[in-house]
């Protein structure tokens, strides 16, 4: 913005899988209605940006266009189920041609305004490249949380510091046990900020490398790409980070600061703060309003894992018939083709306990007096619209940076727990559920209070002043020793 501005184009690629694009798109359309005279071109894959135009596309920015670039997907090509990492894999090797030609395209379309800056999303390490041989700027946002990106930064120090805790040698795929202590269990207490977390809790790209010895069940190009973002990343005119630095400790925030020529804390821009005041119930076309306002208030058990996310079968049945067991009210975003795991009969014996939708609107139903908990997948962006929405988590991880961030929601933050074991089963669940929401008004206060202390944080530094030092590290002393 501080060069001629009338000159300037920026090209924004997108990674166009989970919940990805949308912080990408929402920041592109800040930057743009911040600078009109700044020519933002976003380049997704057709099918991504028919997701992102149902909910933003009418609400974009003049000077934001978006374009589409091939998937990668060969012609005629069918996609086995069950390999949710196939797709991705065909779009990443396809993907620094797809989006050069793409960036061609939008040149030519322009008039032949040439791109100046390049923007895109972490996870397109290649980025660093194009932006090289075009001779631009260069500025990555990373979408995952801020621990996320140290432990991918760190990965080789946790390979070493694994092989030490199983005894000096190899990592082995059994968790290397040495006598009492076994290495999985272990405190991150080598990487900065960290000291919190377990190798357990580790993004299952890094923790399957470590246990297998560098051999990944991922997809060979997805843990190329990976491994590459440490390495790329401090090459960039400036990280973007998805989050609030106060969020985050401050050994680990100044330890990321010391890797990269800049960093920048944007907060979450898909996240709105402060929360809107409800529609009216009966302009929710879902129906799930109208069915919450019937709803005693904190009673209600919301259950989501995303658009990626899935528990295996099995798991899926258990939460069913916890479910049904404890009588909690129950609101599911559950798609059609999972509903065939459910346990025989329990659509219709729970007709009148809860309501089964193919899709919920999340921050509208977070933000209902009546939900009580949030039954998640532990993604990022759902942590803090169930924060926004003062919901206490009972948190599966499943993708990514779940696991740590449910270490945080339990353990640090304090505001959900975890399911025991890791996994569904109907005796946990039972559990979790009447921690959560049971008869303890003790624990369910006490949680409720470090929520609203949480968002009270999250609220002021999303103000258009922010929140100073001081106030920050009273915020977060707060909510710690509650």
């Amino acid at each position: 913005m501080s060069q001629s501005s009338g000159k300037n184009h920026v090209a924004v690629l997108a990674f166009p899988f989970g919940c990805h694009p949308w912080p990408l798109l929402n920041l592109a359309s800040k930057l743009a209605s911040a600078a009109p005279d700044v020519r933002f071109s976003f380049l997704n894959t057709a099918k991504s940006n028919q997701k992102l135009s149902a909910t933003s596309g009418a609400h974009l920015p003049h000077n934001l266009k978006s374009y589409d670039v091939v998937d990668g997907v060969p012609e005629g090509h069918v996609l086995t189920p069950g390999n949710p990492l196939e797709e991705v894999e065909l779009f990443l090797e396809a993907a620094p041609e797809s989006f050069r030609k793409g960036m061609d395209m939008v040149v030519a379309e322009t008039g032949q305004q040439k791109i100046t800056c390049i923007l895109n999303d972490a996870f397109l390490v290649f980025g660093c490249d194009l932006a090289a041989d075009m001779h631009v700027k260069w500025v990555p946002l990373y979408v995952p949380a801020p621990y996320d990106l140290s432990a991918h930064i760190y990965s080789a120090l946790l390979h070493e510091t694994y092989a030490k805790a199983c005894g000096g040698g190899e990592a082995h795929g059994n968790g290397g046990a040495v006598g009492d202590l076994n290495p999985i269990d272990k405190t991150l207490d080598a990487i900065p900020g960290l000291s919190v977390m377990r190798f357990g809790d580790l993004p299952p790209e890094i923790l399957q490398e470590i246990l297998q010895g560098n051999q990944s069940n991922c997809s060979p190009i997805f843990a190329r790409t990976l491994r590459r973002i440490s390495e790329v990343l401090p090459r960039a005119n400036a990280v973007v980070m998805n989050s609030f630095r106060e969020l985050n400790s401050t050994i680990l925030t100044d330890d990321l600061k010391s890797k990269f020529q800049d960093i920048l804390y944007v907060g979450f821009p898909t996240l709105i703060v402060p929360t809107p005041p409800l529609p009216p119930s009966h302009s929710d076309a879902t129906g799930c309003l109208p069915w919450l306002d019937e709803q005693k208030p904190t009673s209600v058990a919301y259950i989501s894992f995303g658009t990626v996310a899935a528990v295996p079968p099995h798991e899926f049945a258990a939460l069913a018939e916890a479910l049904e067991a404890s009588c909690v009210p129950f609101l599911w975003s559950l798609r059609e083709n999972f509903k065939a795991f459910l346990p025989n009969g329990f659509l219709e014996r729970t007709r009148k306990q809860g309501k089964i939708v193919p899709w919920a609107p999340q921050a509208y139903v977070l933000s209902h007096k009546a939900v009580g908990v949030y039954i998640t997948h532990c993604g990022y962006h759902s942590v803090f619209e169930s924060i926004v929405g003062e919901v206490p988590m009972i948190c599966r991880p499943i993708l990514g940076d779940g696991k740590m961030n449910g270490r945080m929601v339990e353990d640090v933050w304090e505001i959900g727990v975890r399911v025991e074991g890791g996994v569904f089963t109907k005796k946990g669940m039972v559990k979790s559920l009447e921690l959560v929401l049971g008869h303890d008004d003790q624990h369910r206060r006490r949680m409720k209070e470090k929520i609203r202390d949480l968002k009270e944080l999250v609220v002021k530094a999303a103000g258009p002043d922010g929140i100073d030092k001081d106030k920050a590290q009273t915020v977060t002393t707060k909510i710690q020793n509650n």
